[in-house]
């Protein structure tokens, strides 16, 4: 879901979901079953946007997922001319 998110939002050249959720059996925020995941996505649409702005474009994307699905979200997003 979150890679389809992604990539009806920003039709990235580069997409990788990675489930970092093993890593964190144990951890008191995984109890709940939400995941973990790393994001790197290369998109035109960050070109020119600082970090944080980027980031609020990807946690929108995903909207609810991040109250249903995902506990923690690792996000590298880059322009193309950043890549």
């Amino acid at each position: 879901m979150i890679r389809e998110r992604l990539e009806q939002a920003f039709s990235p050249s580069v997409l990788e979901v990675i489930d970092d959720s093993h890593l964190h059996r144990g951890h008191p925020g995984a109890a709940d079953g939400r995941g973990h995941f790393r994001v790197r996505i290369v998109s035109d649409r960050f070109e020119g946007l600082p970090r944080l702005a980027r980031h609020r474009l990807v946690y929108a994307a995903v909207g609810e997922l991040m109250q249903t699905d995902i506990h923690a979200l690792n996000i590298e997003a880059f322009s193309e001319n950043e890549s």
